[in-house]
């Protein structure tokens, strides 16, 4: 196992580019089940989390050849309708398959999800949906199994949350769904938005993007296509992050700025600099950072993804701020190891109160999730003396390249392999 090293105290600036977004790639892989035929995607990142993709979709039959952020999936022979435990329990998002698999054969097998340990993320709403369209969905012996032999048919399915991957999982399955799908609550997030554009190039017929209500009208067949991968507002607002803390100035390319509108409001409230460009940012921060409150909704709500590194930044504001996340129960694991670098941070059930400190203090920690690994680090960049941040495959299962991108912008950072660890 690696770790990351980080000296704090030095100033960051320059550019950094980010790559396609891990939450839109996963879920496009999955759906390039639904056409035979090669698919090409682009702007695919180099990251853990796509590698096991590759390995799952290989394990279904479909042939997967990478090159360079380049990925082909022929899908034109299936042989397998089953997502092994030990794929699922590697990464959720293998669970984004259930929804195409079961429309493209008819029947699918799939392993209660695993993933990074951040809460309760039911996957209730993904069974009762593809029930509505008429799937017979049994759960037994830790795999949900899925049938339908006569075909799906096309209902309104109103969701009790906006979930994401409910959201994606019906507009796969509906996407070859006799008649007409109706997802009410429907997720907004850019990489929904992102999957729709994906399918309607397959030939899918979907309307209202963007929206809470998206109305599906099914067809009786996809075909392969191209198509890019949307950029990584999360992977961007890290750096983002990063650049208010060391001060900048430091252009994030590579995004719609859009994508983070509220993450830049409160960054702006926050008493840093922000200039939009088309296709990105350039942060720079002159006075003290400012206490801000935030609460993390659905988007387009304060993402929980940012949550982490945001409550880093305010760890060393010059004020009070209370975070509350609305998402995730156990988002708040990664405080513990903040705290250790000296933040003063009380938790009191969902809210979060961060007492900014003068200065955070180096200390080994470790990554409980992925994006509270990326917050430990930032922290690492600010904090006196020198940052060790242990259990790091978190942060490489959705971060490609993260020290030599921050490394690039003047950060003081490494990997060190594990004492014994071969070469």
């Amino acid at each position: 196992m690696s770790s990351i090293v980080v000296v704090g105290g030095r100033r960051l600036t320059g550019e950094v580019r980010v790559g396609g977004a891990k939450n839109s790639a996963l879920k496009l892989m999955a759906a390039a089940l639904l056409a035979p035929g090669a698919s090409t995607l682009t702007n695919v990142p180099a990251i853990a989390d796509v590698d096991v993709m590759h390995e799952l979709l290989a394990g279904l039959g479909a042939g997967a050849v990478r090159s360079d952020h380049a990925l082909t999936i022929d899908a034109s022979s299936l042989t397998s309708h089953e997502a092994p435990y030990e794929m699922v329990a590697r990464m959720r998002a293998s669970t984004s398959v259930l929804g195409s698999l079961v429309a493209r054969l008819g029947r699918a097998r799939v392993a209660l999800p695993g993933g990074c340990n951040i809460g309760s993320r039911k996957i209730d709403m993904h069974i009762e949906g593809l029930r509505a369209l008429g799937v017979h969905v049994d759960v037994a012996h830790g795999y949900i199994e899925a049938v339908a032999p006569d075909g799906l048919t096309g209902t309104v399915v109103p969701l009790d949350f906006p979930s994401v991957g409910a959201t994606e999982n019906l507009l796969m399955a509906g996407a070859l769904a006799r008649g007409r799908t109706v997802i009410e609550n429907a997720a907004r997030e850019p990489e929904i938005r992102d999957l729709i554009a994906f399918l309607e190039t397959m030939g899918a017929r979907i309307e209202g993007a963007g929206t809470s209500t998206v109305t599906i009208d099914g067809v009786e067949s996809l075909h392969a296509c191209e198509h890019e991968v949307v950029g990584d507002r999360i992977e961007a607002g890290t750096y983002v992050v990063a650049g208010a803390l060391g001060k900048g100035p430091v252009t994030v390319r590579g995004f719609d700025p859009e994508h983070l509108d509220i993450v830049l409001a409160k960054l702006a409230a926050a008493g840093v600099d922000v200039d939009r460009a088309k296709d990105g940012v350039t942060i720079s921060r002159s006075g003290p950072v400012q206490p801000v409150d935030v609460a993390t909704l659905p988007y387009p709500g304060f993402p929980t993804d940012m949550q982490a590194q945001f409550m880093t930044l305010m760890a060393v504001a010059d004020g009070s701020s209370v975070i509350t996340e609305n998402v995730f129960e156990n988002r708040f694991m990664f405080a513990d190891e903040l705290s250790r670098m000296g933040a003063d941070i009380r938790i009191d059930g969902h809210h979060a109160l961060v007492r900014g400190v003068p200065q955070l203090s180096a200390a080994p920690v470790r990554c409980t999730d992925l994006r509270g690994g990326a917050a430990l680090v930032l922290a690492g960049l600010v904090a006196d003396g020198t940052t060790a941040v242990t259990d790091v495959h978190h942060i490489e299962r959705g971060y490609e390249g993260f020290v030599q991108k921050l490394a690039s912008l003047g950060a003081e950072i490494r990997t060190e392999a594990a004492p014994g660890a071969e070469e």
